[in-house]
């Protein structure tokens, strides 16, 4: 009988209530924390992985080989590139002088590194760099018949199927002879198509006059023809002052109408990891990025078990999954591109008279910084709604609806346990009942030297003890979900409550009309 009676008052116990509420903020201000803390994490992953010297590095390496003019000729330059003309005067002026750093300013020979080139004194050219071209095969358009008497030649845009995989030219040497693309390597999007590799490719020689050589023997034999649809310039440095990468792409793009359009891409990686001691940092901070992304997980299985198919029915949930999978997808890359590193760059680093592809670990680096920064966006996205699918502060904001007191319940229960702590400590003296008449007084006398009335004074005073005791029974976060009928007496005191607001707004409103009269008075 107990039971059905406080059912019929509000079915919780107050006490019962009351701890319910403390234990909800409590779980609440753990789960904010634990997200915070995995948010500062995953901020110091993405941005730990740049630093400003990426962005100087690939400043002065594009400033060198794409706005560098030809001598004598100053409006040509990579990027104003327009006619084959123009590109074989890139390749044997700003390229070749670009690429070839023997001497100091002063013509003093260089100290040798394997006979390697330094590029602007600190960037070691690894290798040797690459030319591919791709080219379309001859009647892959058809010619309307009425001009075929003046063109019996069609080339089409570049495609896989359209690409002329014969030898061509003087045929004895690597540059006219065709080479097929390797499986696994990365195709290039350019403006006019989607360009696999593979193709008539050379590398340059170690010395400049032999490159210079070899780039007026190739002109001088076409071996740019009418069916040359794309040329890439592959080659890669290392700075050992700032323990970085730069993979470099030029890219001359002929389409069907004619032309050249130009593009490039510079993609500054640290490819060696873990060298310094803030390198170490983002290591550990990697392992906590796993640990997070194993309790996360496990929490979304047991709710999954929990609550089977409805859980599928939240949006946040959904986006919950989509983080989780944005998060193994960053791993995934991440361990790919370590391990990949770890296998080729020995390889790569054996021999300096071959090229040295490092455009696909670059490739997979730059996939792995978009895939973190995908998955940051979203996490940020959680955590601007994290209040919001709680259901805590979903109570909260129920609270609104009814007309309750929209307090905000976690800023209080904080502000409570600091002055709890603080009364423990003896750093603080609790607040007796003495202590709030002696406010009072203090308020009241404040009121009295300002020239407030003693009518006035009285009357605030009493709408405070109205306020506090109406807010006592309605607004206590203790009895929230009770029924609590309302007696006469306080129905009495709401109502003079009311008239007494209603005076004091009607008092504000007189004392607005008259600033403003006299504001208009003055202007």
């Amino acid at each position: 009988m107990a039971e059905a009676s406080r059912w019929h008052l509000g079915g919780t116990p107050k006490h019962k209530l009351h701890y319910r509420k403390e234990v909800e903020m409590r779980t609440t201000l753990q789960e904010f924390l634990l997200y915070l803390i995995f948010l500062i994490n995953l901020c110091i992953l993405t941005f730990g992985m740049v630093n400003p010297h990426m962005y100087y590095l690939n400043k002065v390496m594009s400033s060198l080989f794409l706005d560098t003019s030809v001598h004598g000729e100053e409006r040509i330059n990579f990027k104003s590139i327009r006619s084959i003309t123009d590109f074989w005067k890139f390749m044997e002026g700003p390229l070749l002088e670009g690429l070839y750093w023997d001497s100091w300013y002063n013509n003093k020979n260089l100290y040798d590194l394997k006979n390697s080139s330094r590029i602007y004194y600190e960037n070691i050219l690894l290798g040797v760099p690459r030319v591919r071209q791709l080219k379309v095969r001859n009647n892959t358009c058809k010619v309307h018949s009425s001009f075929q008497s003046l063109m019996n030649e069609c080339y089409d845009k570049y495609t896989s199927e359209n690409e002329d995989l014969s030898d061509f030219g003087l045929k004895y040497d690597t540059e006219w002879k065709y080479s097929a693309p390797i499986i696994n390597s990365p195709w290039h999007w350019g403006f006019t198509g989607v360009y696999r590799n593979g193709g008539y490719i050379f590398t340059l020689p170690k010395s400049k006059s032999e490159t210079l050589n070899k780039f007026i023997n190739l002109r001088m034999n076409s071996w740019i023809t009418r069916s040359t649809r794309v040329i890439f310039i592959d080659f890669s440095l290392y700075n050992a002052n700032v323990n970085l990468f730069c993979i470099i792409r030029l890219v001359a793009e002929f389409p069907a109408t004619g032309g050249i359009l130009t593009s490039w891409q510079f993609y500054s990686v640290k490819l060696l990891r873990y060298v310094s001691y803030y390198d170490y940092f983002i290591a550990s901070c990697e392992i906590t990025f796993c640990i997070f992304l194993i309790v996360f997980t496990t929490q979304e299985v047991l709710k999954i078990k929990e609550f089977k198919s409805a859980y599928f029915k939240s949006s946040w949930n959904w986006l919950e999954l989509l983080l989780l999978v944005l998060c193994f997808v960053a791993v995934f890359f991440n361990s790919y591109c370590n391990i990949q590193t770890f296998l080729l760059l020995g390889q790569l680093l054996k021999s300096t008279e071959k090229y040295s592809d490092f455009y696909f670990l670059a490739h997979w680096h730059i996939y792995y910084n978009n895939i973190i920064a995908i998955t940051i966006f979203f996490a940020w996205i959680k955590n601007m709604f994290l209040a919001i699918i709680n259901d805590t502060y979903s109570e909260v904001k129920a609270d609104y609806s009814i007309g309750r007191r929209p307090d905000f319940e976690l800023g209080k229960m904080i502000k409570k346990s600091y002055h709890n702590a603080l009364e423990k400590l003896k750093l603080k003296k609790p607040e007796t009942d003495e202590d709030k008449k002696r406010k009072s007084r203090d308020l009241a006398e404040q009121a009295r030297r300002e020239g407030f009335d003693e009518k006035e004074i009285q009357s605030a005073e009493q709408m405070k003890k109205w306020k506090e005791r109406l807010e006592k029974k309605y607004y206590s976060t203790e009895i929230q979900d009770d029924y609590q009928p309302v007696t006469q007496q306080e129905f009495r005191d709401l109502f003079l409550y009311a008239v007494e607001l209603e005076k004091e707004l009607h008092y504000v409103s007189l004392k607005l009309n008259r600033v403003m009269r006299k504001v208009s008075a003055l202007q």
